[in-house]
């Protein structure tokens, strides 16, 4: 879900792959909606205390971690490419993390993965911008991907959602306050203001080529009247007028940027 890829390595051939990690990936995580922590626990070994689940996990650096930190929690890590969920098991085989187990699926599944209240923390780490209007619906911070996570959040869960995207971490502020979240925390600087979250290979890249990373943690509050969308859905809207002050043009935003420079530069010559 990322939108910046690594390059395989020649010798890399995906089957083999999932075939060697199969111990670390569930092909048929419906049959454990309601009871992850049941099945997933250690047997004769006392039970996972909580189900933290990683949406769109990528090549699984953070949720392996995560999972090191934190022994008595099951993570999840869910992507919809073969190629991460392939390298996500071979961390958590090789690394021998018995809490971490890897899914391939969409975050439109979570509804039927877990049961109500199995989940107590839905992390979204850098996910793909999607900038055009048409598909908005696809962002995982969408007003309809909140309203799904609120189905599956326990009791006092959280979203934790972090981007190196301004005009993406703009737009899901709108989509939490409509879904009826409330923010517990907001940064506009992860890394300065919450330096001991762990770091995937991911944010490190991006820190080398210059981002900023925005995020934030919000838990479900009441929903009161009519839930509808009133956002501009387009991601280009919540660019900054002046784009020539643009320093770092976020992962998956090239072309939106590049377009639009490219537009006010031709009506910038008409007058």
């Amino acid at each position: 879900m990322h939108g910046l890829h690594a390059r395989l390595p020649k010798n890399f051939v995906l089957e083999e792959r999932l075939e060697r990690y199969a111990d670390a990936i569930e092909l048929e995580p419906r049959r454990l909606a309601g009871r992850w922590l049941e099945a997933c626990s250690p047997v004769g070994g006392p039970r996972l205390r909580e189900l933290r689940l990683d949406l769109g996990c990528g090549k699984g650096g953070f949720a392996a971690e995560s999972a090191a930190r934190e022994p008595d929690v099951l993570f999840v890590g869910i992507d919809s490419e073969p190629v991460c969920i392939a390298y996500a098991a071979q961390k958590a085989v090789e690394d021998g993390l018995a809490n971490l187990v890897l899914v391939p699926a969409l975050g439109r599944d979570v509804a039927e993965l877990f049961a109500p209240g199995e989940v107590g923390r839905i992390i979204l780490n850098f996910p793909t911008p999607f900038p055009k209007k048409k598909e908005a619906a696809r962002r995982l911070t969408h007003l309809d991907q909140l309203l799904l996570y609120r189905q599956v959040l326990a009791p006092g869960g959280s979203v934790v959602f972090k981007t190196d995207s301004q005009p993406l971490f703009a737009f899901s502020l709108t989509q939490f306050e409509l879904a009826g979240f409330e923010l517990t925390w907001k940064s506009e600087d992860t890394r300065a203001d919450r330096p001991d979250d762990p770091v995937s290979w991911y944010e490190e890249r991006l820190g080398r080529q210059g981002a900023t990373v925005f995020g934030l943690e919000a838990t479900p509050g009441p929903l009161t009247g009519q839930v509808e969308q009133t956002a501009e859905l387009s991601l280009a809207e919540y660019l900054p007028e002046d784009l020539a002050q643009l320093s770092y043009v976020p992962h998956g935003m090239q072309g939106t940027v590049t377009n639009l420079r490219n537009l006010r530069a031709k009506q910038g010559a008409r007058h």
